[in-house]
């Protein structure tokens, strides 16, 4: 599976999500930080985002329980399954960003 070590600064989100498109959070696993126990358990939880370019990418974030709990719930079962799949074949923000500046390095040499 990915890494799970990745965060998306604030930052980078505000620059180059689609501020009008619908963006999915999935729970994966519960984060317990054993050697910090001043941290509360999290969800650490799958992204699936829409960038400026229309392209969807994989992300994390790590969600407090209440916080994930209070998130309206939209999706019935089929469309859930639908976006893990959506998920599971996403490139990672990484990965994107790799690609965006290699083009933008070579722009028009037929890199993708």
């Amino acid at each position: 599976m990915h890494g799970f070590s990745q965060r998306l600064p604030v930052d980078w989100l505000q620059e180059h999500l689609a501020a009008e498109a619908t963006h999915y959070l999935f729970p994966t696993l519960v984060q317990r930080l054993t050697h910090r126990p001043e941290v509360p358990l999290q969800w650490r939880c799958q992204q699936l985002l829409t960038v400026r370019t229309g392209e969807r990418i994989w992300g994390l974030l790590d969600v407090l329980p209440d916080t994930f709990d209070k998130l309206p719930e939209t999706l019935d079962t089929a469309s859930k399954k639908d976006i893990v799949s959506r998920i599971e074949r996403a490139v990672t923000q990484r990965e994107w960003v790799e690609r965006m500046t290699a083009n933008a390095v070579h722009p028009g040499d037929g890199r993708s």
